[in-house]
């Protein structure tokens, strides 16, 4: 199942992940500052908007003026989710720049220790190897 994994993981082309992740990022922030400044929510009519109509005692037309109001309710709360999903998603990218730079310094420090081993590897055979060469 590691090994899957492994596999899974070295398929991945890290240097293009870790250069878009600032790219990714900015498009959420735009994205969340374009959802953001649109604080009116279209269609957020009040009620005086349509008590002409109900006074107007036409049931077709008190029956259009509610379907109006039911839609535009429906309207401002698919903006507010909007608002959400896109504020979502910038603290999503954010996470995902900063995760992608901890693993680069992780990747980093591996291959110090990677090359460490590799120099004790190299000291340890030339000591066997001298030491077999006094015997």
């Amino acid at each position: 199942m590691a090994v899957a994994w492994l596999k899974v993981l070295k398929a991945v082309p890290w240097s293009d992940v870790i250069a878009a992740a600032p790219q990714v990022a900015n498009g959420a922030r735009k994205l969340w500052d374009t959802v953001g400044r649109k604080q009116g929510a279209p269609g957020a009519m009040g009620e005086e908007a349509i008590m002409p109509a109900q006074a107007m005692g036409d049931d077709g037309v008190a029956l259009l003026a509610a379907h109006i109001e039911q839609q535009d309710v429906a309207i401002a709360q698919m903006h507010n989710q909007l608002r959400e999903a896109s504020k979502l998603i910038t603290e999503l990218a954010d996470q995902n720049a900063q995760l992608i730079a901890k693993m680069e310094a992780a990747r980093g420090r591996l291959q110090v220790v990677g090359v460490i081993a590799a120099a004790g590897l190299v000291v340890s055979f030339v000591s066997l190897v001298l030491v077999l060469a006094r015997t």
